[in-house]
């Protein structure tokens, strides 16, 4: 990064937020940041119509901390961009002084939300996975895949992967990047199969209708359901709901925007006394994690700004030490 005037605002291309944001200290500052909280507004949710392709959406999301750091995230969300070889997810993360209003950093916001959303996950499998998981499958091969499968193998003795994705050469391609890293990797094809094998399930898709069964889940897995922002979107069916205890990383976020906790909330699969608690909550001790060896353990993340935020800190603090 070129050094920047004193006073200068500092600009975070993607590469450095990249190396900047290591799996391990990344999980540890979002699980402070979950302990003592921030202003949080539920975010800005607009509909973008795309002539000839399926509708994006914009997200604004703002979250700052009184006399500390004060931040806002743009993110566009264009499910058709795969078809021209671009991301679905862009976006940036505009830091400022919480005191005066400064502007401080312009941070690549699209890598910034790859590296949070996965490190999340990760703080969720450290209270709700076994400790003994060996065994996971990716289903989704896009952007966050790979920061998923590193971030539950930091947390996990991750041994085997397995990678289920609808084009199946993708999924042989993600398989292909981590096999020998420490991992043996495969792509499959049978998802029902690779579900019944796994320890932990990672999901990562923009799918509108579930993915993964109930009637395919083990005693003992972990269930990570991470690509669904809306409340049309789900990725886990009503029976995988009901046979798992649901957590989720915000109470207002998935109460409000999560298809896989709306929609059973509303057909009365779930009822909201039955989610055992948030990422604030397990941080804090107020809610137990994985309770009993067999359980099956489900969480929800639609994502934060508070996570943002807290990235964002670490990002903009790491360069200037």
């Amino acid at each position: 990064m070129r050094s920047a005037p004193p006073g200068a605002m500092r600009v975070f291309g993607a590469s450095e937020v990249e190396n900047i944001l290591e799996i391990g200290p990344l999980i540890e500052v979002l699980r402070g940041a979950f302990r003592t909280g921030a202003q949080v507004p539920v975010r800005h949710h607009h509909t973008v119509p795309v002539p000839g392709a399926a509708d994006a959406t914009l997200l604004l999301m703002p979250a700052w901390q009184p006399g500390r750091y004060c931040g806002i995230k743009i993110v566009t969300v264009f499910p058709s961009n795969g078809a021209a070889g671009l991301p679905s997810v862009m976006g940036n993360y505009l830091l400022l002084s919480a005191r005066n209003g400064t502007p401080l950093a312009m941070i690549d916001g699209r890598m910034l939300t790859l590296k949070r959303t996965a490190a999340a996950s990760a703080l969720a499998a450290k209270y709700l996975s076994r400790q003994d998981s060996e065994k996971l499958l990716m289903v989704g091969t896009g952007a966050l895949a790979p920061h998923l499968i590193l971030a539950h193998a930091s947390v996990r003795p991750i041994r085997e992967l397995v990678v289920w994705g609808r084009d199946f050469k993708k999924a042989q391609t993600l398989a292909a990047n981590f096999d020998g890293r420490r991992l043996r990797a495969r792509a499959a094809a049978n998802l029902a199969e690779a579900a019944a094998w796994a320890d932990t399930i990672s999901c990562a898709t923009l799918s509108q209708a579930p993915l993964i069964e109930g009637a395919w889940l083990r005693p003992g897995q972990h269930i990570d359901l991470v690509g669904g922002f809306t409340p049309a979107m789900r990725e886990a069916d009503d029976e995988a709901v009901a046979r798992a205890r649901v957590y989720v990383d915000t109470y207002g976020g998935a109460l409000k925007e999560a298809g896989d906790i709306v929609q059973p909330l509303a057909n009365g699969t779930l009822h909201e006394a039955q989610i055992a608690g948030d990422l604030g909550e397990l941080a804090q001790g107020r809610a137990a994690g994985r309770s009993f060896y067999n359980q099956i353990t489900l969480f929800k993340s639609v994502g934060t700004a508070l996570e943002d935020l807290a990235a964002a800190e670490l990002v903009y603090e790491t360069a200037r030490n």
